[in-house]
């Protein structure tokens, strides 16, 4: 196996790109406020390498105002046909504008209309106040180019530490951990 754990989480991505029926980047992500109180929602990775694993947000709503108040967080793949997990924690560190800026011009139209239109995590009055918003910017923006709002960008998890768990038999599960230490990876094998 691999002593590294980038190369190794790009190998089980990759099979699971290939056995999940769906969205094999969805991630666990886990953020606290600064009181220490978690919350954790699904958000999909849209980038990783050896600098880290990227997800992109509306600024405004409740992970992005927990990450700029407590900049640490963890995130959890589970590939259900794979039988195997990957548990990331780290701190997390903002894109660059450009960074941000190239991922959001990838998008459909329709998705950079529905970053515009919704206020993330704050409470919605009816179906109508969003579906109004979206007419509202679909107007706006008619044909034209829909530029990246201020408030919706992304957050690159540096990881301080990875696992990699896979189901064996006899639920003796194998676990095998990525500890940063400065100047590479130390591992170390957990007992199921």
């Amino acid at each position: 196996m691999t002593e590294d754990p980038y190369a190794l989480f790009a190998e089980w991505l990759a099979e699971a790109t290939r056995t999940e029926p769906n969205d094999p980047n969805a991630m666990c992500l886990a953020t606290a406020t600064p009181e220490g109180r978690p919350s954790a929602r699904m958000v999909l990775l849209k980038g990783h390498d050896a600098r880290g694993f990227v997800f992109y947000t509306n600024l405004e709503s409740r992970k992005g105002g927990e990450l700029a108040a407590n900049p640490f967080a963890a995130l959890c793949f589970h590939w259900k046909t794979l039988t195997r997990s990957v548990r990331v924690e780290g701190r997390i560190e903002s894109v660059t504008a450009e960074e941000a800026d190239s991922y959001y011009a990838s998008r459909s139209r329709g998705s950079r209309i529905g970053a515009w239109a919704s206020r993330q995590s704050r409470q919605l009055e009816g179906r109508w106040a969003l579906e109004k918003a979206v007419a509202e910017y679909t107007v706006k923006f008619g044909m034209g180019e829909i530029p990246r709002p201020a408030f919706w960008s992304g957050f690159r998890l540096l990881p301080e530490r990875i696992e990699f768990w896979r189901d064996m038999p006899f639920r003796l599960h194998e676990r095998r951990v990525f500890v940063a230490d400065g100047t590479g990876w130390r591992t170390e094998a957990l007992y199921p």
